[in-house]
């Protein structure tokens, strides 16, 4: 199979994997929250922020190294399998032993044991990673698809199914564990890989030559993009967390499914090109248009739908989560095309690089972090932070590849402006659609349609790039299929 045809094959399943999570997640979050108060869903969070942070020593730097590097053999993922269980048995006595101490600080007596026993799924998960390294480095992503829907229908029932038996904070907890372990037991059956009891050390200091990097910058990530909830849960209360949580958890779902998709299938597409400058900036600049033609309305649309949304999936009791929603809908957008130019340079081998964008966007970050703790003491103005960060690493992750693979900032701007201002004009006409005065459900209903013939009349009117390439794809299926059926006959 040829390279092109391998990336195609593999961008279709693992963006119809992440679709296909995030829709079933969305379904399944939905009754939860309906069933359930924002006081659990922000003491969730507060425990799950403990749970991120050990997965980070776990899962990132080996795996990114593993997808990288261009022989890889069942030793490496044996020995990388046998030092991420001996970092992850760290972790969980970690969290073990301090969750008293948690729950003094963040004054939430009941999640000692809570918040233990979900530590257990860093054990699955630790496996499981290299298990996805694998399925990654091949494009194989079928595997995935099976594993993660079905760990989340699985995992999904029983956490309802204890909610309504009045089980609280353990459905949650229950719902979380046995995600990971569902996907793990499934991946540990349709994944190829022998793991043997064998650790060579030396092949671990080669791989982690390159991923500490990424690891280093990985932790800076997540401390980062969890200090905001972490300041909500201790300043503020497990209410006003489950709000921000949930408004933000909204376009989260969307860009997770398009972002993990670009990753995952960006990596090692742009690392098989990686010796020809021309060839990887094309990549980009098809990922960059692509994501951003998709992503824009998408997070437009979501802002302008916000208040019907919520009232009709999960009730008025979520209206408070509205602001956030609308705020994290800007933040987000930009996520595909932060992460493209950032695979690009971990194509070309430079994690020295990536990891010192992370210090220079962490360090700005915090600096806006605490400009909205001391002077504002809302949990809007820190929501607030992510607006201004995310439009000033627009510049910073772009720079580094106007030398590397010669595609420059000014050169993105362009090609991301015209979905921009499409979207923008979308936004606008779904927005007015508000004030009619119509019930939640129906206002909803006109939104959608509305806000889907806008964008694509416009698309077709100004003659978009990114639609005219996938309307000509789906014309080639269509014609494909068409062809197959009149050949059965």
């Amino acid at each position: 199979m040829s390279n092109s045809k391998k990336i195609a094959k593999g961008l279709f399943w693992k963006i119809l994997e992440r679709f296909g999570v995030t829709g079933t997640q969305f379904v399944l979050q939905i009754i939860l929250a309906r069933l359930l108060g924002a006081e659990l869903y922000g003491t969730l969070s507060t425990m799950i922020i403990f749970t991120t942070i050990a997965n980070v020593f776990i899962q990132t730097g080996f795996s990114s190294a593993l997808v990288r590097n261009k022989d890889v053999t069942e030793d490496d993922y044996s020995s990388v399998w046998w030092v991420s269980l001996g970092i992850t048995g760290v972790m969980y006595a970690a969290i073990f032993f301090s969750a008293p101490m948690i729950s003094v600080f963040f004054k939430m007596p009941d999640i000692v044991w809570p918040l233990r026993i979900l530590a257990l799924m860093l054990f699955p998960g630790a496996l499981n990673s290299v298990q996805l390294a694998k399925v990654n480095r091949e494009m194989d992503f079928r595997k995935v698809f099976y594993s993660n829907v079905g760990a989340l229908l699985f995992s999904g029932v029983l956490g309802i199914v204890m909610a309504l038996n009045g089980m609280g904070l353990w459905a949650l907890v229950a719902q979380s564990i046995s995600k990971v372990v569902v996907a793990c037991i499934v991946m540990r059956f349709t994944v190829k890989l022998k793991l043997r009891f064998h650790c060579d050390f030396k092949r671990i200091k080669v791989l982690l030559s390159f991923g500490w990097k990424l690891l280093v910058s990985s932790l800076i990530d997540t401390l980062y993009q969890e200090l905001r909830s972490l300041v909500i849960a201790k300043k503020f209360d497990g209410g006003t967390l489950g709000y921000y949580n949930r408004g933000k958890h909204f376009p989260q779902f969307i860009i997770h499914a398009v972002n993990s998709a670009v990753q995952s299938v960006m990596l090692p597409a742009l690392s098989s090109e990686q010796d020809d400058r021309t060839r990887m900036r094309n990549l980009m600049r098809t990922s960059i248009r692509t994501s951003a033609y998709i992503i824009f309305p998408m997070m437009a649309g979501l802002a302008a739908v916000a208040a019907p949304l919520v009232d009709v999936l999960l009730g008025e009791k979520w209206l408070p989560c509205v602001p956030y929603l609308q705020v994290y809908c800007f933040t987000l957008a930009f996520q595909p095309i932060h992460s493209c130019n950032l695979q690009a340079i971990n194509a070309m081998g430079r994690s020295d690089i990536f990891l010192i964008l992370e210090i220079v966007k962490k360090a700005y970050g915090v600096i806006a972090l605490i400009i909205a703790v001391v002077f504002f003491h809302t949990p809007m103005a820190i929501a607030l932070t992510g607006v201004f960060t995310t439009i000033i690493s627009c510049v910073v992750n772009a720079l580094p590849n106007k030398k590397l693979v010669g595609y420059s900032y000014f050169g993105q701007v362009k090609d991301l402006t015209p979905s921009f201002c499409l979207a923008l004009v979308m936004g606008g006409c779904v927005l007015l659609v508000e004030y009619l005065g119509l019930a939640s459900w129906l206002t909803l209903i006109i939104q959608v349609i509305v806000g889907a013939g806008v964008y694509l009349a416009l698309s077709a009117l100004f003659k978009l790039s990114p639609y005219k390439m996938i309307m000509d794809r789906v014309k080639a299926v269509l014609l494909k299929k068409r062809k197959k059926s009149s050949g059965a006959f």
